[in-house]
């Protein structure tokens, strides 16, 4: 309203009425019209859309947050809120946890693809299979993301597999799934191997990995992203089983009381039994680390 009190009081107007006049008819104060004159954007607004960028930069970064863990990223990013005006911005511009939204009708929107799907080959017969294999390490990484109940809550671990080794070469444990879980167990990737340049990164169309965060990630470590389709498992498939050797070796063992001790368990699990103990077939009844240092040092003898 006081826009259009400013305008019909303004000199040039074609029919100029006063401000008192306007303001009787629309039942306004005059003090607070005169306050938003002197200042038409004050400090409250301006603090109000600081907030509402920072609820929307958690938003875009998290799409299945809601209100109360949206309040939480911004108050971290040093934009202090209660819940409440939290969820007062947020349902004031639509923005919606993905897990609250009502299905549609053939169930809940997939988000889309960052990224083409680079591991899918069509054979002669028009049919879309999946190739994951490489011919040397640090060229095609697979990754995705497990979650797991403890009597403290659960458990969320990122993996990221060397399809060329079958090496776990990098992961990440957390309590919450944000796509900081995702981008951690890629930064503890590239910190383990090194020049990774070029190599080809797959995974489902998760958040975490459509996040802006693991999108930055990877273009700073040159790395190229890939996907798969919408609820295909086989789409990355190695991955898959990866987590259901884990589930039957380590997660469905027993109840865990709490988090710590499960991620002991995943942790000593990987380095100690999948890394080390567990020969592959494909590997010629290798381990992992068998197999990369015979290679390694077989391509060390051969230059």
């Amino acid at each position: 309203m006081y826009p259009l009190v400013r305008e019909l009081a303004a000199t040039g107007a074609p029919v100029r009425v006063p401000v008192a006049v306007t303001c009787r008819v629309l039942k306004l104060a005059r003090a607070p019209y005169y306050r938003w004159l002197a200042a038409p954007v004050t400090a409250r607004d301006l603090a109000q859309a600081h907030r509402a960028n920072a609820l929307f930069d958690a938003h875009a970064d998290d799409p299945e947050f809601g209100h109360r863990l949206l309040a939480d990223e911004a108050r971290d990013a040093g934009h202090a809120m209660a819940d409440r005006t939290a969820w007062r911005i947020c349902s004031s511009m639509g923005w919606w946890s993905a897990f609250g939204k009502k299905p549609t009708k053939n169930g809940k929107k997939p988000g889309p693809a960052v990224h083409d799907d680079l591991c899918a080959v069509t054979d002669k017969h028009g049919v879309v299979r999946h190739e994951f294999t490489a011919d040397a390490p640090n060229r095609l990484w697979l990754t995705d993301i497990t979650e797991h109940k403890t009597a403290e809550g659960k458990v969320y671990l990122c993996a990221i597999k060397d399809a060329y080794s079958g090496r776990i070469v990098g992961y990440s444990i957390d309590s919450r799934m944000k796509s900081r879980l995702a981008v951690n167990a890629l930064e503890s990737a590239v910190a383990r191997r090194g020049d990774v340049a070029g190599c080809v990164v797959h995974s489902d169309r998760g958040s975490q990995f459509r996040s802006r965060k693991f999108l930055r990630a990877l273009t700073r470590h040159d790395l190229t992203g890939s996907m798969g389709r919408v609820a295909s498992c086989g789409d990355n498939a190695a991955m898959e089983f990866f987590f259901s050797l884990l589930q039957k070796n380590v997660l469905d063992r027993h109840s865990w009381a709490t988090r710590d001790q499960l991620r002991l368990a995943i942790v000593t699990w990987i380095e100690r039994t999948y890394h080390r103990r567990r020969r592959q077939a494909r590997l010629g009844r290798l381990t992992p680390i068998e197999y990369e240092t015979i290679q390694t040092t077989q391509v060390a003898l051969a230059a």
